[in-house]
């Protein structure tokens, strides 16, 4: 590739096993594929056999941009980390995405991605330096923390030079451990444990090439059209006033990342559901230490602290959540003790009980050996009714219940049918609707009315009626759109807080322009791509992943569902909205409190869904029809040789 279209043009490969580095080029992907997750899951397919495990070393570690990353004020430098993942229950081709600056000083240093293979005899870091790339000994980072790496090799090779380590749980291979780089970014879906059995331990880039764009004064445009629109979700306004926001790499929008400073001297990100997961209930729910009642201050302290324990260590702290809500609940049945686990299950809530669990899981010492393999293996091991307690706590891959699909009708789709928690797809879900509930409690500044909401939802989803959360009806279209827009956006790939722009403060209507993705692509790469053009690169994607995902073992419409708590057990409350509030007909407020997912609708949804994708009504399964239209005949081949495919 040349210069001009966004694009590095090199993919690094590295095979751990023998040492050995080379380049792929990047066309060879991106023409079809565009970046991030469309890369990653094509070279997934083409390279990891359906019956390899997670540790293996025939599995591959996928680090991905996309064409956005290095250019400025487009909230497009992410990255996407993609393999087989431990954390899937069975193990399968999963995902992960991280902020700052990481992704941006990946392309910085001369490539696109990298491809990890193998597995090391000894412990070894990667430097990528813009000249090219080699294996340093890690021997001396082998036992300590991510954040501690990180500084190590900073103080070894500049500050200028960014690092993605994995902690400790991750040379353990703890299910759940995560990676750390740059500004606290983390990244889940166990690739800290991939990471930890390849015996890699961290990957450094720095570089100084700059990123060249097809039509940059067409893009300057833009840039100050996003400006002046005021886009994004009013997400922001939720932050507390004394927040100090925190910026990733090319944001021109911001969101919720912020920076803490603790009494103890420690700074640190501070951001969504790793900043508040050990808080995610008021003080008074847990044990005080020793008696002792915690300050609003001490609280803040102690839930920071317990984020920093995670990300050193390096475990998710979504997955940790779960946990300990289950561990708790089965203290509070019986099922465990303190002196059964040889953990302060009392002392919920206090920083000496977040240090023993956090560190036991690491080290796999006594029962945290068994925690180390996440949150289902450890309930069928402990029995008793611990299943059933951790049935109500996790949808997918041990993560929480977040944005609960009994409360947002349109996300039980949109569960059922990913690997992982499919957060940037829940988000535009939720997102939106938090700017509506803002206006609905009549906070100054709010624009986001019933008519908007509904003219967004037209807009955005397919029809007003998938804005009505009354009702089950165009919610299959809302789910398809969803997702091809958000398959798109994780090619690119753009920050699920800015984009898609679905509410503008400063228009007459406040209803976004979903076609402002496309043209952003096209000032970038220089091709003609129209708004319906993208959303199939996004389709193309996203039947990529499920093509994996049946080779893998996902048995199609049986697959795709929830556990049966969902169908029974009705809603008690959601945890961003205590009323359980959502837009009803004509942009009303209903109650989903006290509501299940309906079983007939929703595989009433899935016929409509499975009609809408091409694919087989009655078993789920891919429509060769559909495959071969999108450029995959080769998939749908590949496919049909174990009847795969309708």
């Amino acid at each position: 590739m040349g210069k001009g279209d966004g694009y590095a043009g090199r993919i690094l490969r590295v095979d751990l096993s023998s040492r050995s580095i080379s380049d792929l080029s990047t066309s060879g992907y991106s023409d079809a594929f565009v970046g991030g997750r469309g890369i990653a899951a094509k070279i997934y397919w083409d390279e990891v056999s359906p019956g390899a495990k997670a540790f293996d070393p025939e599995n591959r570690l996928i680090f991905i941009t996309g064409p956005l990353a290095g250019v400025a004020g487009l909230a497009g430098s992410r990255l996407q980390v993609c393999g087989k993942s431990p954390a899937t229950n069975p193990e399968v081709f999963c995902y992960s995405n991280l902020g700052g600056r990481w992704g941006a000083k990946l392309k910085f240093a001369g490539y696109d991605g990298i491809v990890i293979q193998g597995e090391s005899e000894t412990p070894v870091y990667l430097l990528l330096d813009g000249g090219g790339a080699e294996l340093k000994d890690a021997s001396h980072l082998w036992g300590k923390g991510a954040a501690e790496v990180r500084e190590i090799i900073k103080g070894e090779l500049g500050n200028s030079t960014s690092v993605v380590a994995t902690g400790i749980a991750g040379e353990n291979r703890v299910i759940f451990s995560s990676m750390l780089a740059d500004d606290d970014s983390s990244g889940s879906s166990g690739f800290g444990a991939v990471m930890g059995s390849k015996k890699l331990k961290a990957i450094a880039v720095r570089g100084k090439k700059r990123v060249s764009v097809a039509d940059p004064d067409r893009l300057g445009e833009l840039r100050r059209y996003i400006r002046e629109t005021g886009s994004g979700s009013q997400v922001t306004m939720v932050m507390s006033p004394d927040a100090k926001p925190f910026v990733c790499y090319g944001c021109a929008v911001g969101c919720l990342r912020s920076v803490y400073k603790a009494g103890n001297g420690k700074s640190g990100k501070v951001m969504c559901q790793s900043g508040v997961f050990y808080q995610s209930r008021p003080p008074q729910d847990f044990a005080q230490p020793r008696g002792k009642v915690m300050s609003a201050t001490e609280w803040d302290e102690v839930a920071f602290l317990a984020n920093r324990l995670c990300d050193d260590y390096g475990l998710d702290t979504n997955s940790l959540e779960v946990m300990i809500n289950w561990l708790t609940g089965c203290l509070q049945e019986g099922i465990l003790s303190d002196e059964g686990t040889d953990l302060p299950l009392s002392e919920v809530g206090s920083l000496e009980f977040i240090e023993t669990l956090v560190r036991t899981i690491s080290l796999r010492e006594g029962f945290g050996d068994v925690l180390a393999r996440g949150s289902i293996y450890a309930a069928d091991k402990v029995g008793g009714g611990a299943r059933e307690i951790l049935d109500g706590l996790t949808i997918k891959a041990g993560q929480d219940t977040a944005y609960d699909p009994r409360m947002y009708i349109t996300n039980s789709l949109l569960y059922a049918m990913e690997p992982r928690q499919p957060i940037q797809q829940l988000h535009e879900i939720f997102n939106p609707i938090l700017s509506w509930l803002l206006w609905t409690y009549k906070l100054e500044g709010t624009y986001a009315s019933g008519d908007v909401f509904r003219a967004m939802a037209k807009r955005f989803w397919g029809s007003e009626e998938a804005g009505d959360f009354s009702t089950y009806d165009g919610k299959a279209l809302a789910v398809r759109n969803i997702q091809d827009r958000q398959y798109a956006q994780e090619c690119m790939i753009l920050c699920n807080f800015a984009w898609p722009m679905m509410l503008v403060e400063n228009s007459e209507d406040h209803v976004g322009d979903p076609g402002i993705a496309s043209r952003i692509f096209a000032a970038v790469t220089g091709r003609d791509v129209d708004e319906e053009g993208l959303y199939e690169i996004g389709e193309k994607a996203f039947n990529l992943q499920r093509a994996i995902l049946t080779r893998e073992g996902h048995g199609g419409r049986e697959s795709d569902n929830l556990p049966d708590v969902f169908y029974s057990q009705p809603l008690q409350a959601d945890h961003f909205n205590p009323g359980c509030l959502a837009p009803g007909k004509d942009g009303e407020p209903v109650s989903r409190q006290g509501q299940v997912v309906d079983r007939g609708e929703f595989e009433r949804m899935k016929d409509e869904y499975y009609g809408l994708r091409g694919w087989d009504v009655a078993t789920g399964l891919q429509g060769r029809s559909k495959l071969e239209e999108l450029g995959l005949g080769y998939i749908a081949d590949e496919l049909a040789k174990d009847q795969l495919v309708i």
